[in-house]
């Protein structure tokens, strides 16, 4: 991977995982990161299968009660572009660390600050988790089958896209605009923010009135039968996309399907059709085709696909299989 942030001095005040995941990416594009983790703190995951701690140029275990460790994260912000923090508003402040403070040590800091409902509103200081910021944001209200309870993608739509994947965002951007002005700025970013960011094109599509707010009733959430999930006769699994006709055409042609893309016959044979056989074999016959078409794989799986090996999409660190860094960079050819 091309180090394009190298030369980048990141302070990272470490916490749950929007905030690692941020100091992450940055990490991985060569950022220089100093993680300060505090004293007596029990860590969730075992460091050594971690995956967001990775990269870091440093880690400090402070105690941020005492003041000479609260004067060392100071010391190391005034030589910072940046610094990520992930607490509730007012907790820096309460430790001597807030902007106001770091930020006249430093005028060039970029401080960001990842909460799930923001620095300010009625909200601000109460406790949540990502299903209530996507929940707060309208996007939990889309995810799920008709008929059937809102379904919460995981955590990936507010604490990873909504929130640590938009701060790393904010954090260059900041910098970027720091190094043109010499002026620093705080990042206020917030999950219930980010995942209504996430649904612009779902707010796009409601607002043409192409988006019905029924659950499954839609064009991307099931409620199309080329646009869905299917189970092969091995119980595994595979995935349909083939909105445009165009691609539909070859994977009715492949699959020598009866239906057209809007018979109401389609769903029943795509069922049938895919239990009628293993996934392997629809792999076989789908995959080197436009048809919009591939296996649902396990996180085990996932890193030996063809595709993923070649492209080096997963990486062996200490043991442990994780994604690699992305995107990737490459240098133009003079």
């Amino acid at each position: 991977m091309g180090a394009v942030l190298e030369g980048v001095r990141i302070v990272e005040m470490a916490g749950l995982a929007p905030a690692p995941f941020a100091a992450m990416m940055l990490a991985d594009h060569g950022a220089e990161v100093v993680r300060i983790e505090r004293a007596g703190a029990t860590p969730p995951i075992p460091p050594e299968f971690d995956i967001l701690r990775r990269g870091r140029a440093e880690i400090l275990v402070l105690d941020l009660k005492r003041p000479d460790d609260v004067a060392r994260v100071r010391g190391l912000a005034a030589d910072a572009d940046g610094l990520i923090e992930g607490f509730r508003p007012g907790a820096m402040e309460r430790l001597g660390l807030g902007p106001d403070r770091l930020c006249r040590d430093n005028p060039r800091l970029v401080y960001g600050r990842l909460t799930g409902w923001g620095q300010s509103g009625p909200l601000a200081g109460r406790a949540g988790h990502d299903i209530d910021y996507i929940a707060l944001a309208g996007a939990l209200s889309t995810y799920g089958r008709a008929g059937a309870p809102p379904t919460p993608p995981v955590n990936v739509v507010g604490d990873f896209g909504g929130g640590g994947l938009l701060m790393a965002f904010g954090m260059v951007a900041g910098i970027l605009a720091a190094r043109a002005t010499g002026r620093g700025r705080v990042v206020d970013c917030a999950m219930v923010d980010g995942a209504a960011l996430l649904s612009a094109l779902t707010f796009s599509l409601h607002a043409a009135g192409l988006w019905r707010e029924a659950r499954g009733a839609n064009l991307l959430d099931t409620g199309r039968p080329y646009y869905d999930c299917y189970q092969c006769a091995d119980g595994h699994w595979v995935a349909v996309g083939a909105l445009e006709p165009r691609f539909f055409a070859i994977l009715r042609d492949r699959l020598g399907l009866r239906c057209g893309q809007d018979d109401p016959g389609l769903r029943e044979e795509l069922e049938t059709t895919f239990r009628s056989r293993v996934r392997q074999h629809w792999c076989a016959l789908l995959e080197g085709f436009d048809a919009c078409f591939a296996p649902i794989l396990s996180l085990s799986e996932a890193p030996s696909h063809p595709h993923n090996a070649m492209r080096g999409t997963f990486a062996n660190i200490g043991g442990v299989t994780q994604p690699a860094p992305a995107p990737r960079f490459s240098e133009l050819e003079p």
